[in-house]
């Protein structure tokens, strides 16, 4: 039986040394890391990397449950393919072991609670976005492609796929700018 441990932060420049020293000290035999969002499961290859290695009576080990999810789905996925191969998860700073009854329904509890976390922060992000808008402050990102080039390329009878090609950009952007 083996005990993997699993550690995620959302932005490069965050550390992973914290979770990784924790999962070491609680007595992880190999800990898998990456930096990737926890908002979906699509990209995260460590720990699907995790999952696919797991076999029956080992254990998977993270330090909180938003680093294993930020969505009841999502959890609820995760922890149905673990059950399935007879995986057990523990949760270092919050009282969660699935081996147990109790441990599942704490574990469905905080999943609920860590989507509502994300949720409401998505609405504070947008009504900063918005203040910032109606201020004139927040103008949304530069355009990555040069619209006047692709307009000055169309005028002289370059077709939307060899303008595409040259600029390095997609075609639907190419026909938005010139308006076909």
């Amino acid at each position: 039986m083996a005990t993997y441990g699993y550690a995620r932060v959302s932005a490069s420049s965050q550390s992973l040394t914290i979770q990784q020293a924790a999962l070491s000290a609680s007595g992880c035999d190999v800990i898998r890391s990456e930096k990737a969002t926890g908002t979906k499961l699509e990209g995260r290859s460590e720990l699907e990397t995790i999952i696919q290695f797991a076999r029956a009576g080992d254990s998977i080990t993270v330090t909180r449950i938003d680093r294993l999810a930020r969505s009841v789905g999502d959890l609820a996925t995760i922890v149905k393919r673990l059950e399935a191969k007879g995986v057990t998860l523990h949760v270092i700073e919050q009282p969660i072991d699935t081996s147990t009854a109790a441990g599942r329904c704490f574990l469905q509890m905080l999943g609920v609670f860590a989507e509502f976390e994300t949720a409401i922060r998505r609405e504070r992000q947008m009504e900063g976005v918005a203040k910032a808008k109606a201020e004139g402050v927040y103008k949304g990102r530069k355009p990555s492609i040069d619209a006047e080039r692709v307009k000055a390329l169309a005028s002289q009878g370059m077709g939307a796929t060899a303008i595409a090609r040259e600029l390095k950009v997609a075609r639907a952007s190419v026909y938005r700018l010139i308006g076909k």
